[in-house]
Protein backbone atom coordinates (compact mmCIF):
# COMPACT_ATOMS: atom_id res chain seq x y z
CA UNK A 1 0.00 0.00 0.00
CA UNK A 2 1.58 2.97 -0.93
CA UNK A 3 1.41 6.12 1.76
CA UNK A 4 0.24 9.42 0.66
CA UNK A 5 2.23 12.34 1.63
CA UNK A 6 -0.04 15.09 2.79
CA UNK A 7 0.91 18.07 1.76
CA UNK A 8 -0.13 21.57 3.65
CA UNK A 9 -1.33 24.27 1.09
CA UNK A 10 0.42 27.47 2.76
CA UNK A 11 -2.22 30.26 1.58
CA UNK A 12 -1.50 33.76 2.32
CA UNK A 13 -3.39 37.25 2.77
CA UNK A 14 -3.14 40.34 1.25
CA UNK A 15 -5.38 42.94 1.78
CA UNK A 16 -5.39 46.44 0.19
CA UNK A 17 -8.25 48.78 -0.90
CA UNK A 18 -6.59 49.02 -4.18
CA UNK A 19 -8.34 52.30 -5.40
CA UNK A 20 -6.70 51.60 -8.62
CA UNK A 21 -4.71 48.14 -8.33
CA UNK A 22 -1.25 49.40 -9.37
CA UNK A 23 2.23 48.20 -10.06
CA UNK A 24 3.16 48.36 -6.72
CA UNK A 25 0.68 45.96 -5.46
CA UNK A 26 0.85 43.90 -8.36
CA UNK A 27 4.98 43.73 -7.48
CA UNK A 28 4.20 43.04 -4.00
CA UNK A 29 1.63 40.06 -4.94
CA UNK A 30 4.61 38.77 -7.56
CA UNK A 31 7.17 38.71 -4.53
CA UNK A 32 4.42 36.79 -2.24
CA UNK A 33 3.87 34.43 -4.91
CA UNK A 34 7.28 33.17 -4.46
CA UNK A 35 6.85 32.43 -0.76
CA UNK A 36 3.35 30.37 -0.72
CA UNK A 37 1.35 28.42 -2.30
CA UNK A 38 -2.00 30.15 -2.99
CA UNK A 39 -3.38 34.19 -2.26
CA UNK A 40 -6.03 35.50 -1.27
CA UNK A 41 -6.47 39.38 -2.10
CA UNK A 42 -9.06 41.27 0.25
CA UNK A 43 -10.76 44.43 -1.52
CA UNK A 44 -10.91 46.10 1.81
CA UNK A 45 -13.49 48.63 2.34
CA UNK A 46 -15.73 46.72 -0.35
CA UNK A 47 -18.53 48.82 0.25
CA UNK A 48 -17.22 52.23 -0.62
CA UNK A 49 -17.18 53.29 -4.24
CA UNK A 50 -18.17 57.02 -6.32
CA UNK A 51 -15.92 58.60 -3.94
CA UNK A 52 -12.59 60.31 -4.74
CA UNK A 53 -10.19 58.19 -2.47
CA UNK A 54 -12.59 54.74 -3.22
CA UNK A 55 -14.24 55.76 -6.84
CA UNK A 56 -14.17 51.81 -8.17
CA UNK A 57 -16.83 49.33 -6.75
CA UNK A 58 -15.80 46.46 -5.37
CA UNK A 59 -16.90 44.41 -8.15
CA UNK A 60 -14.66 47.01 -11.01
CA UNK A 61 -11.97 46.13 -8.32
CA UNK A 62 -12.42 42.00 -8.59
CA UNK A 63 -11.99 42.54 -12.40
CA UNK A 64 -8.91 44.67 -12.04
CA UNK A 65 -7.58 42.59 -9.83
CA UNK A 66 -8.45 38.91 -11.41
CA UNK A 67 -7.41 40.20 -14.58
CA UNK A 68 -3.96 41.24 -13.62
CA UNK A 69 -3.17 37.96 -11.93
CA UNK A 70 -3.69 35.91 -14.67
CA UNK A 71 0.20 36.01 -15.22
CA UNK A 72 1.00 34.88 -11.74
CA UNK A 73 1.56 31.27 -11.60
CA UNK A 74 -0.08 30.64 -8.37
CA UNK A 75 -3.81 30.08 -7.46
CA UNK A 76 -5.64 33.46 -5.99
CA UNK A 77 -8.85 34.07 -4.43
CA UNK A 78 -10.20 38.10 -4.80
CA UNK A 79 -13.02 38.60 -2.31
CA UNK A 80 -14.55 41.67 -0.99
CA UNK A 81 -14.46 42.89 2.25
CA UNK A 82 -16.95 45.75 3.92
CA UNK A 83 -15.65 47.30 7.01
CA UNK A 84 -17.57 46.57 10.29
CA UNK A 85 -16.47 49.73 11.95
CA UNK A 86 -15.05 47.28 15.17
CA UNK A 87 -11.56 46.44 15.21
CA UNK A 88 -11.82 44.23 18.61
CA UNK A 89 -13.59 41.82 15.52
CA UNK A 90 -12.41 42.50 12.23
CA UNK A 91 -10.08 39.68 11.99
CA UNK A 92 -13.48 37.77 13.12
CA UNK A 93 -14.99 39.17 10.54
CA UNK A 94 -12.52 38.62 7.57
CA UNK A 95 -12.19 35.17 8.54
CA UNK A 96 -15.43 34.31 8.08
CA UNK A 97 -15.59 35.54 4.44
CA UNK A 98 -12.66 33.86 3.00
CA UNK A 99 -10.94 30.61 3.20
CA UNK A 100 -8.83 29.49 6.08
CA UNK A 101 -4.80 31.02 5.14
CA UNK A 102 -2.39 30.62 7.35
CA UNK A 103 -0.05 33.71 7.17
CA UNK A 104 -1.00 37.72 6.50
CA UNK A 105 1.10 40.39 4.83
CA UNK A 106 0.36 43.96 5.84
CA UNK A 107 2.17 47.55 5.96
CA UNK A 108 -0.69 48.88 7.88
CA UNK A 109 0.34 48.96 11.66
CA UNK A 110 -3.56 48.78 13.11
CA UNK A 111 -3.90 45.90 10.61
CA UNK A 112 -0.64 44.09 11.75
CA UNK A 113 -1.55 44.31 15.38
CA UNK A 114 -5.04 42.90 14.61
CA UNK A 115 -3.72 39.82 13.19
CA UNK A 116 -1.28 39.49 15.72
CA UNK A 117 -3.57 39.87 18.69
CA UNK A 118 -6.04 36.86 16.98
CA UNK A 119 -2.87 35.27 16.76
CA UNK A 120 -2.39 35.19 13.10
CA UNK A 121 1.30 34.98 11.81
CA UNK A 122 1.61 38.32 10.35
CA UNK A 123 4.73 39.50 8.27
CA UNK A 124 5.38 42.98 6.34
CA UNK A 125 4.43 43.66 2.80
CA UNK A 126 7.41 44.19 0.61
CA UNK A 127 7.09 47.59 -0.63
CA UNK A 128 8.00 49.08 -4.01
CA UNK A 129 8.74 52.30 -4.74
CA UNK A 130 5.91 53.75 -2.88
CA UNK A 131 6.64 57.54 -4.14
CA UNK A 132 5.70 56.69 -7.59
CA UNK A 133 3.08 53.83 -6.71
CA UNK A 134 0.27 55.07 -4.98
CA UNK A 135 -3.46 55.26 -5.11
CA UNK A 136 -3.68 58.48 -4.41
CA UNK A 137 -1.12 59.87 -6.70
CA UNK A 138 -2.53 57.63 -9.50
CA UNK A 139 -6.35 59.22 -8.90
CA UNK A 140 -4.69 62.81 -8.63
CA UNK A 141 -3.30 62.09 -12.13
CA UNK A 142 -6.09 60.76 -13.79
CA UNK A 143 -8.08 63.65 -12.32
CA UNK A 144 -5.48 66.43 -14.14
CA UNK A 145 -5.04 64.64 -17.09
CA UNK A 146 -1.38 63.34 -16.60
CA UNK A 147 -0.17 59.69 -17.66
CA UNK A 148 -1.57 57.18 -15.65
CA UNK A 149 -1.87 53.78 -17.30
CA UNK A 150 2.13 53.25 -16.92
CA UNK A 151 1.21 52.88 -13.41
CA UNK A 152 -0.97 50.45 -13.66
CA UNK A 153 -1.06 46.75 -15.57
CA UNK A 154 -2.65 46.95 -18.91
CA UNK A 155 -5.96 45.04 -17.31
CA UNK A 156 -6.36 47.74 -14.60
CA UNK A 157 -5.93 50.53 -17.60
CA UNK A 158 -8.29 48.63 -20.04
CA UNK A 159 -10.69 47.91 -17.25
CA UNK A 160 -10.92 51.45 -16.03
CA UNK A 161 -11.43 52.53 -20.02
CA UNK A 162 -14.77 50.15 -20.00
CA UNK A 163 -16.07 51.49 -17.63
CA UNK A 164 -15.42 55.09 -17.94
CA UNK A 165 -13.28 55.61 -14.88
CA UNK A 166 -11.68 58.74 -15.81
CA UNK A 167 -14.96 60.75 -16.50
CA UNK A 168 -16.67 59.10 -13.00
CA UNK A 169 -13.57 60.58 -11.22
CA UNK A 170 -13.91 64.22 -13.13
CA UNK A 171 -17.68 64.26 -12.32
CA UNK A 172 -17.06 63.36 -8.72
CA UNK A 173 -14.66 65.85 -8.36
CA UNK A 174 -16.84 68.79 -9.72
CA UNK A 175 -17.75 71.13 -7.36
CA UNK A 176 -21.53 71.38 -7.59
CA UNK A 177 -21.87 74.84 -6.54
CA UNK A 178 -22.19 76.93 -9.73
Amino acid sequence: MLQRKERRISRAFYIGRFQPYHIGHHTVLESIAGEVDEIIVGIGSAQRSHELENPFTAGERVVMISRSLKDLDIDCYVIPIEDIQRNAVWVSHVRSMTPHFDLAYTNNPLVFRLFEEAGVQVERSPMHQRDVYSGTIIRKRMLSGEGWAHLVPRAVAETIDDIGGIERIREIARDDVG
